[in-house]
């Protein structure tokens, strides 16, 4: 196979994993390099493109044809993975709703902590809020953490959600505080 002038050609690319938007990002950078530098070549990349997708989609389709009449869940190890996920839905395959992709998103990210305040499907918008009061030592880098994961998360299973808002847990859901029992003052002085 032959590199694009200037395109460094990586030599394993199995062993870096790529995320779909990461993927998609590449592509439009190579056929707007090669438009650049030969439109009718550009055009040719274009189409090229398009009849490796349809190839990969049918692929993907049969695959998921012959798992889903299986017993058990052979699907479900597809459908949990981020790459295929991904791809499933780029290629419309995805069997799930947009409520449990983005369910399966959250479990990704390792977001259980939040519960779903509001899915809106035409806005793409996604509001959680937290269950418990702050997420491990209760800092904002720890809270901007979990939002870059599962944005991470939702572009691969739900891209179509585009705002992610985490809201501070309920101020009437938070854990009582703690009761301290003592001495009244007079009694520990009298000890």
């Amino acid at each position: 196979m032959t590199a694009i002038p200037g395109t460094p050609v990586t030599p394993n690319a199995a062993s870096t994993p790529v995320t779909p938007q990461q993927t998609a990002a590449r592509v439009e950078e190579l056929l707007d390099r090669l438009a650049q530098q030969d439109p009718a070549a550009a055009a040719t990349a274009e189409e090229l493109v398009r009849a490796l997708m349809d190839f990969y989609g049918a692929g993907l389709a049969r695959a998921v044809g012959l798992l889903s009449g299986r017993s058990g869940a052979p699907l479900g190890a597809l459908l949990d993975d981020e790459v295929t996920a991904g791809l499933l839905v780029l290629h419309d395959l995805h069997p799930d709703d947009l409520p449990t992709r983005v369910g399966r998103a959250l479990r990704g990210a390792d977001a259980g902590t939040l519960d779903i305040v509001e899915l809106d499907e035409q806005q793409g918008r996604l509001t959680l809020r937290e269950v418990k009061s702050g997420h491990g030592c209760g800092c904002g880098s720890t809270n901007a953490s979990l939002q870059e994961r599962i944005e991470a998360s939702l572009s691969c299973f739900a891209p179509e959600i585009t705002t992610v808002a985490i809201a501070p847990a309920d101020p009437a859901a938070r854990e009582p505080a703690l009761l301290q029992i003592g001495l009244r003052p007079g009694l520990a002085e009298a000890r």
